[in-house]
């Protein structure tokens, strides 16, 4: 290992499993731990690797690595700063979060500072920084309704910028971070967040885990009971390998989905985009396609929860991706509807 001045460390012939949730046997050429963000330019100028591929890797909670070898580096940032910028009583409050905070803690944090928002997002894995990219959602919410602005690095214009809401193409489980997934480093975001809204429970369960719980809708509450539900539904990553939900509920015209509900009455569809959409549950179509549960060697689907891909121990990224792949495909077959991943897969394409 190299200790540099510059803000960074540099390492060669790093191992990855123990930083990734599906716990992949994988390795990069060159590792880098960023300790200022402000450092990147110099560190992409370095010789040994500034013509190689580059990956950004936080707690690598949404990534499948296919190939047990990364030809490239590993970038990891450890800035984990938060800072309010702006609070306005009975407003908004504007906080800078940088991008190695954890995103739980966060909503944490902003909950017990009386800023709400966030409460839907509770429990989920990975940190700040990931969160554009996949502008992550839950129970009804997504990040993108929050963040005011992204700071990134851009490796076309080797600099830093500040991204407005308005310029991230934010969609679902979608951004132009997402569509454009070399080019920038994301080094902070800026949220806008509520100091009085309305709490949203229209999302199926919610209301009811709160009723279980005897508990008033505050913001806290909410939080508590979205944390209760996954831990209930999802696997643990600490247990058995896994990314959460693997696939994105697919977006289909509204005819489709109409013919398909004439089909199977069962199947759960919720509305999306400017109405001429419906987004389908993919997991109720993986279940019915027969895929819960599945296990082939230690690559297969939850039994748990039929969105998620699981390694039960010495999996291997090919393993998995066939296992995903053969899923897509059975679906596809059974209901004409084609899935796609959430996660990055690295070292393949879907």
């Amino acid at each position: 290992m190299t200790a540099l001045p510059a803000g960074y460390t540099l390492a060669r012939d790093v191992a990855l499993r123990p930083r990734n949730t599906f716990r992949i046997d994988a390795r990069a050429r060159w590792f880098a731990t960023v300790h200022d963000a402000q450092s990147l330019s110099a560190l992409l100028e370095e010789r040994d690797v500034r013509s190689l591929p580059l990956l950004v890797l936080g707690q690598g909670s949404n990534v499948l690595f296919a190939d047990p070898w990364f030809e490239g580096l590993v970038v990891h940032l450890v800035c984990d700063g938060l800072r309010v910028l702006q609070d306005s009583p009975g407003e908004h409050a504007a906080v800078r979060v940088e991008a190695a905070h954890d995103w739980d803690r966060l909503v944490d944090r902003t909950l017990r500072l009386g800023m709400r928002g966030l409460e839907n997002l509770a429990l989920i894995p990975g940190q700040v920084g990931a969160a554009p990219i996949q502008n992550i959602g839950a129970y009804g919410v997504e990040v993108g309704e929050f963040i005011t602005a992204v700071f990134a690095f851009d490796r076309v214009l080797h600099s830093m910028v500040r991204l407005e809401a308005a310029d991230c193409g934010f969609g679902y489980r979608d951004s132009l971070f997402k569509r454009e997934p070399d080019r920038r480093i994301v080094v902070a975001v800026e949220l806008r967040l509520p100091r009085d809204a309305a709490t949203r429970l229209e999302y199926a369960g919610l209301h009811e885990e709160l009723v279980a719980m005897c508990a008033a809708p505050t913001p806290l509450n909410v939080a508590t009971a979205v944390r209760r539900i996954r831990r209930r539904k999802l696997p643990d990553p600490a247990e058995i390998g896994n990314a959460g939900s693997f696939f994105k509920n697919p977006v289909v015209p509204l005819d489709l989905a109409v013919a398909l509900r004439e089909q199977h009455p069962a199947l759960p569809t919720y509305p999306a985009g400017d109405g001429h959409q419906r987004k389908l549950s993919a997991a109720w179509l993986i279940a019915e396609a027969g895929w819960r549960g599945f296990r082939e060697g230690d690559a297969g689907i939850s039994a748990q929860h039929a969105l998620v891909l699981v390694n039960h121990g010495a999996a291997t990224g090919a393993q998995l991706l066939a296992v995903a792949r053969r899923v897509a495909e059975s679906v596809e077959a059974n209901f004409g509807v084609r899935l796609e991943p959430e996660p990055r897969i690295v070292g393949a394409t879907f």
